[in-house]
């Protein structure tokens, strides 16, 4: 498999951002939010059993999974999260894999919001993380998501600190710039990564 670099960052500091620089720079993203999406699709076995264990009422009119419903059984009954990680987080692993292995460019980015929370940076040989100040983290969400202070500050609660999530990082990109300072940033970690890269192989 080619170099793996994992890239996480709290809410609203650029990751979208970010990773759609890297894949205009011809590298591949594997999204592990997406992955999450990917193995309860209708027709995937996991939906089956989830329905089979919640009930039918955690699925939508047209048969695909409601996040919010299953969301608020599963919040506050740890032993119901427990079952529904036991079941999810193996598919995701193995669907994640499947993804990296196939990717052709020099080397890969796997994104998640909790990459260092899942473990998920085991799959990588290096962490890159996209950090931005609070009120920045704040504003620009609460443009993105029509979300008040209040509720991007109880989402940034639970998320890992900044330092944290720094001190954990191989690499950390402050952006708290507009887009061109982010690309400029981008280009110099990216011709770094490049590097890596040919002594990887």
């Amino acid at each position: 498999m080619n170099l793996v670099i994992g890239l996480t960052g709290g809410i609203g500091s650029g990751k979208t951002a970010a990773t759609n620089y890297f894949e205009q720079l011809g590298i591949t993203v594997v999204d592990a939010d997406l992955v999450s999406r990917l193995v309860v699709e209708p027709g995937m076995e996991a939906l089956k059993e989830i329905a089979s264990h919640f009930g039918e009422d955690i699925l939508d009119a047209d048969g695909a999974l409601n996040r919010t419903a299953l969301r608020k059984i599963v919040f506050d009954k740890p032993e119901e999260r427990k079952w529904l990680e036991s079941l999810l987080h193996p598919l995701i692993a193995q669907e994640i894999h499947r993804q990296l292995e196939a990717s052709q460019s020099p080397y890969t980015i796997l994104v998640s919001p909790i990459l260092f929370e899942s473990g998920q940076n085991l799959y990588c040989q290096k962490s890159l993380v996209i950090d931005a100040p609070e009120n920045l983290q704040v504003s620009r969400t609460s443009v993105r998501d029509s979300t008040d202070e209040a509720g991007v500050k109880a989402i940034m609660k639970v998320q890992l600190s900044r330092e944290d999530r720094c001190a954990k990082a191989d690499d950390v990109i402050l952006n708290d710039g507009d887009l061109e300072s982010l690309h400029i940033k981008i280009d110099s970690i990216h011709a770094k990564y490049l590097k890596l890269a040919e002594k990887n192989v």
